[in-house]
């Protein structure tokens, strides 16, 4: 062995010594991860669930104020009223009020017979007459009212526009409507919920007049009510404040603009596995929901 020999130089270069070539060092072992980030990673799938379950709850309600402005900012622009829109917006309003007004009267007058009457016999036998026009503002009017034309609107006509446009959705219909350069948003949307607005409105001033009328026949014919009608209307007109002439009728506008949104949106967003039996529930309930959210925000600010 001599000196220059490669193994020599090998052996006593000691651990810092270059390996020969054709040779790797031997990699280091993985360092662990600090505390912080192994907590991470065990809370990770927890965390992962809540987001879904989270997201999946607000979903809705931020795709209903998203569509909601959308609604209005785009029925500003005068190009967003076409032929087929306005088309769309009669035909959806001919419904809206044809449809719901047998049931609107029905349901106005067993209201007035159970509410108008009593109240005005209770208030009479009390000694309180001279609160019945309050009374019946504050109670049918402006709480009653509102909730129950908002049902029959959703029973009749939006649960209607949501298996309509639910079913264009499984059927391809929008697809085939977007390849012919027709928005959904648009065409479907957009006139729906303005008809329901303008129907709501109409609907729950025919309830309120007829709610109100019934009673006071009823209330007429058995004596708890001795004046005529038009003093009736007159004591009820007064006990209305000036903000019940515009909380009332936005009411009414508002809750017919949220449900057929409801409806609107629910029926554009359905999936592949959705069935009519899924469909209506889920768009039920929350239709339910948007008229107590309307009356309840209402309540709280005024």
């Amino acid at each position: 062995m001599t000196p220059n020999d490669p193994t020599l130089h090998e052996v006593t270069a000691g651990p810092s010594a270059t390996p020969a070539p054709g040779r790797t060092a031997a990699p280091d072992a993985p360092s662990a991860p600090p505390p912080v980030t192994r907590f991470l990673l065990r809370v990770a799938p927890w965390l992962a669930a809540i987001g879904r379950f989270v997201r999946h709850q607000v979903r809705f309600t931020l795709m209903l104020v998203g569509a909601g402005w959308g609604t209005l900012r785009e029925s500003l622009r005068p190009n967003a009223w076409r032929r087929p829109v306005i088309f769309e917006f009669r035909s959806c309003l001919r419904q809206v009020i044809a449809g719901g007004l047998i049931s609107t009267v029905v349901t106005a007058t067993l209201a007035g017979l159970m509410v108008v009457s009593q109240a005005a016999y209770w208030l009479g036998f009390a000694g309180m007459a001279q609160m019945t026009g309050s009374i019946l503002v504050s109670v049918l009017v402006r709480e009653i009212t509102p909730i129950l034309m908002g049902i029959i609107l959703l029973g009749r006509s939006g649960m209607l526009s949501l298996t309509q446009i639910g079913l264009m959705v499984l059927n391809g219909q929008v697809r085939t409507m977007q390849a012919r350069g027709l928005d959904p948003f648009l065409t479907l949307v957009m006139p729906r919920a303005f008809a329901f607005m303008v129907g709501g409105f109409s609907l729950g001033i025919i309830f309120a007049v007829v709610s109100l009328l019934m009673g006071f026949f009823v209330a007429h014919a058995t004596g708890a009510i001795n004046s005529s009608v038009w003093t009736f209307f007159f004591n009820v007109l007064a006990a209305m404040t000036t903000w019940d002439y515009l909380i009332i009728p936005l009411k009414f506008l508002l809750v017919g603009f949220f449900v057929g949104l409801g409806a609107c949106i629910s029926g554009l967003t359905v999936s592949n596995n959705d069935t009519i039996a899924t469909l209506m529930p889920r768009g039920f309930a929350r239709g339910i929901m948007l008229i107590m959210v309307v009356n309840i925000l209402f309540m709280l600010d005024f």
